[in-house]
């Protein structure tokens, strides 16, 4: 069974830092494209950063250079370093995981965690 758990959530005053965490088990880590989600109330989920199975890291523009996502393979972990954080950043922060065999642009595996809130207030 697939399980992926987010830790490292809380309440921070802006400008301040968190670290979140992304523990998978139950799949080949190493094979999976990682990213991590946000949604606020009343909003869409978005996409924020992904780390694919590569290592090529993508970024949201409204988190570039405050953001930084890295990953562990040997401990199955994906990281969400978070930097000068701002109000605008409050949300649940979910991961994923997607697996693309080679030459296809669907995933034919995709997992989600149960998500992490992150609120940004004085």
């Amino acid at each position: 069974q697939v399980h992926l758990v987010e830790s490292g959530g809380g309440l921070v005053q802006p400008g301040g830092s968190l670290r979140l965490s992304c523990e998978a088990s139950g799949i080949i880590f190493s094979i999976y494209d990682i990213g991590w989600y946000r949604q606020a109330p009343g909003t869409q989920r978005e996409l924020v950063a992904l780390i694919t199975s590569g290592g090529n890291r993508n970024y949201a523009d409204s988190v570039k250079g405050r953001l930084t996502i890295s990953r562990d393979n040997a401990k199955s972990t994906v990281y969400l370093q978070m930097n000068r954080l701002k109000p605008e950043d409050t949300a649940v922060y979910y991961c994923n995981s997607r697996y693309f065999p080679i030459g296809v642009t669907v995933p034919a595996r995709e997992h989600w965690g149960q998500g992490t809130q992150v609120t940004v207030s004085a």
